[in-house]
C-alpha cells in the first residue's frame, strides 16, 4: 500500500444547492489515516439543472438513461474544468451522483450521472456508485459517509450531517460504527422556501419570526420511521408520502409551518446524543443558527463547528475516501451501519487498468 493518495470527491445532495468538489490527500502512516484538503470549488445548479434533477424521478426508463449520460457528461465536465484551474493531479474521481430512487426496503436504489461519461468527459479515472452493493446484501445503502466519521473524525462522540437529510454516526459501547437518518431537514425546508423566491432560510431568520403549530409539530413526530429502530433512511419518496401531506393539509401561515418544520428537525436532532456529549456538525444546516439553538434547548450537548471547509465539504471529502477504499480493497460500507449482511467494498471503476 503506498502512503499517499490525491483524490477528487464529487458530491451532489437531495437539498440540491449544487455540486460540491473537494481535492484531498489522504495519508496511511502504518496506523491510521489522516487528510489534507488542498482545494475546494461549488458550483451552483441553474434553474435548468435543479428543474432536470427534480424531476428525475417521473421519468421513464429512456428518459432517465438518458439524464444519466447527460449529468455525467456534465460532471466531468466540472472536473475538468476544476483540474485545469488548480493545476491538479488527482490519481481518480471518486463522485456520489445524484440519487433518483432509493428503495432498501424493495432492494434496489438509483444515483445518476453516468460513471463511464463523467470518464469520458473528464479524462479521470473514476469510481462510483457507492449504495447498490450494499443494497443487493439486504443493506439500507445509507448512510456512506459513517467509514470516514470512524476513520478521520474519531476524535468527537457525534458526527452529525444536516444536509437536505440529517443524520448521525457514532461509536457504541461496543466500539462498532453506528449511523442512521434522524429526519428530514434542507430537503423540506428548501422545497418550501424556493415558492418564496429563496433558496434557503438564512440563519433559521423565517423560522424565528414564525410560531409552532403543536398540531402538525406532533403529527409530524408521530410518524413511524422516528419509532423504528436503526438500520434505517430515509429518502425523498418518505417526504412525499407522509411528511407533505401533513405540511399541505396545515392551514397556517408560511412563516409558522416554516418554524415547526425547523423545531420538528431541531428536536428529531437532539433526541440522539448522549448528555455531555461533543458533536460535530456540518452540512449546510450547521449555518442554520436558529435551528442548532432550538436543538441545543432540549439537551445537555455541545455542537462543535470545524473550519467552513469541512462544514461544506466534509461529505465530498468523505466520498472521496470511500473511493479510496474502494481502490485499495477495504471495506467502505459498514455492515453495523446499513444493516447488510456483512461489510461490503463497494463502487463501480472507471479508467483503471486493474481486473478488478
Amino acid at each position: 500500500m503506498k502512503n499517499e493518495y490525491k483524490i477528487i470527491g464529487l458530491m451532489s445532495g437531495t437539498s440540491l444547492d449544487g455540486l460540491d468538489m473537494v481535492y484531498a490527500v489522504f495519508t496511511w502512516d502504518g496506523n491510521r489515516w489522516d487528510y489534507r484538503i488542498d482545494c475546494t470549488h461549488s458550483v451552483d445548479y441553474s434553474p435548468e439543472w435543479r428543474e432536470k434533477l427534480k424531476g428525475s424521478y417521473y421519468l421513464n426508463g429512456e428518459g432517465l438513461t438518458a439524464l444519466s449520460a447527460e449529468y455525467g457528461r456534465f460532471l466531468g465536465e466540472r472536473v475538468k474544468e476544476f483540474v485545469e484551474k488548480y493545476s491538479l493531479t488527482p490519481d481518480f474521481v471518486a463522485s456520489h451522483g445524484h440519487t433518483v430512487f432509493h428503495r432498501p426496503d424493495l432492494g434496489y436504489n438509483l444515483q445518476i450521472g453516468c460513471g463511464a461519461h463523467l470518464h469520458a468527459a473528464s479524462g479521470q479515472k473514476v469510481v462510483c456508485d457507492f449504495r447498490t452493493l450494499d443494497v443487493a446484501f439486504g443493506g439500507q445503502g445509507a448512510p456512506l459517509v459513517p467509514i470516514g466519521d470512524k476513520l478521520l473524525f474519531s476524535q468527537y462522540d457525534y458526527c452529525l450531517n444536516i444536509g437536505g437529510f440529517a443524520n448521525v454516526s457514532f461509536d457504541n459501547a461496543d466500539g462498532k460504527r453506528i449511523a442512521y437518518d434522524l429526519c428530514p431537514a434542507n430537503y423540506v425546508l428548501n422545497r418550501l422556501m424556493r415558492t418564496r423566491g429563496q433558496q434557503y432560510d438564512k440563519d433559521g431568520e423565517t423560522a424565528r419570526s414564525g410560531k409552532v403549530n403543536r398540531e402538525l409539530f406532533d403529527a409530524l413526530n408521530a410518524l413511524e420511521y422516528y419509532h423504528r429502530e436503526p438500520p434505517k433512511s430515509l429518502a425523498q419518496e418518505w417526504v412525499d408520502e407522509y411528511v407533505m401531506p401533513l405540511v399541505d393539509a396545515c392551514e397556517d401561515t408560511f412563516e409558522n409551518k416554516i418554524a415547526t418544520l425547523t423545531e420538528h428537525s431541531a428536536y428529531q436532532i437532539s433526541r440522539h446524543f448522549r448528555p455531555g456529549s461533543q458533536v460535530l456538525v456540518t452540512g449546510g444546516g450547521a449555518y442554520n443558527v436558529y435551528m442548532l439553538e432550538r436543538s441545543m434547548a432540549y439537551g445537555d450537548f455541545t455542537f462543535i463547528k470545524p473550519e467552513k471547509n469541512i462544514i461544506d465539504f466534509k461529505e465530498a471529502l468523505i466520498f472521496a475516501f470511500l473511493g479510496l477504499r474502494r481502490v485499495i480493497g477495504e471495506p467502505n460500507c459498514l455492515k453495523t451501519v446499513t444493516g447488510a449482511t456483512h461489510d461490503v467494498i463497494s463502487g463501480i471503476c472507471y479508467g483503471f487498468k486493474i481486473a478488478e
